[in-house]
C-alpha cells in the first residue's frame, strides 16, 4: 500500500452552526452539503470534500489541556506569498479568531489558530517548495520568529 494524499478530516464538534459559520465564514471553505442538521461537508474543490463536521452537542468532552495523544494539530495551505498570510491574519484578526503562535518553518511560514472547539490548525505558505522537494530535511530546519 501507498498512501497518496490526505484525503480528509472528520471533526465532532459541540455546536454545528458555530463551527460551519466559522470554517466557512472566517476560513472560507465551500458547503457542499449538510445532513439533516448534524452535519456538514466542506471541499475547496480539489476533492469531493475535506472536512466533515458531526454535531456532538454542547456536552461532549472537551479536548484536554496540555499534553495528550491525539491530533496535535491539522495544516491548511492558504497560498505562497507573505501577502497573502498577512492578509489571512486580518481577516482572522477581525473576525476575532483565536490566534495562539506563528512561526517561520524556512518552508513554511505559518499562523496558529483553533476553532471554535479547540482544535489547533496551522494556516501556511509554502515558502521554498523547490527546497524542501530537493532536500526533505529542510522541514527539520530550526523555527525562528515569523515577521510579517
Amino acid at each position: 500500500m501507498n498512501v497518496k494524499e490526505l484525503g480528509h478530516i472528520v471533526l465532532y464538534v459541540r455546536d454545528l452552526e458555530t463551527s460551519r459559520g466559522f470554517y466557512r465564514d472566517v476560513l472560507g471553505w465551500s458547503e457542499i452539503a449538510g445532513g439533516g442538521g448534524r452535519m456538514a461537508m466542506f471541499s475547496s474543490g480539489r476533492t469531493h470534500h475535506e472536512l466533515l463536521l458531526i454535531e456532538v452537542g454542547p456536552n461532549a468532552a472537551p479536548i484536554p489541556p496540555g499534553r495528550r495523544v491525539g491530533m496535535y494539530h491539522f495544516g491548511l495551505k492558504i497560498g505562497t506569498t507573505d501577502e497573502e498570510l498577512r492578509e489571512a491574519l486580518r481577516v482572522l484578526a477581525d473576525a476575532g479568531a483565536n490566534i495562539v503562535g506563528s512561526a517561520d518553518h524556512g518552508v513554511t511560514h505559518s499562523l496558529y489558530i483553533t476553532d471554535p472547539d479547540g482544535n489547533e490548525i496551522e494556516l501556511y505558505i509554502d515558502v521554498q517548495p523547490e527546497v524542501w522537494r530537493e532536500d526533505p530535511r529542510a522541514v527539520l530546519a530550526p523555527i525562528k520568529a515569523l515577521q510579517l
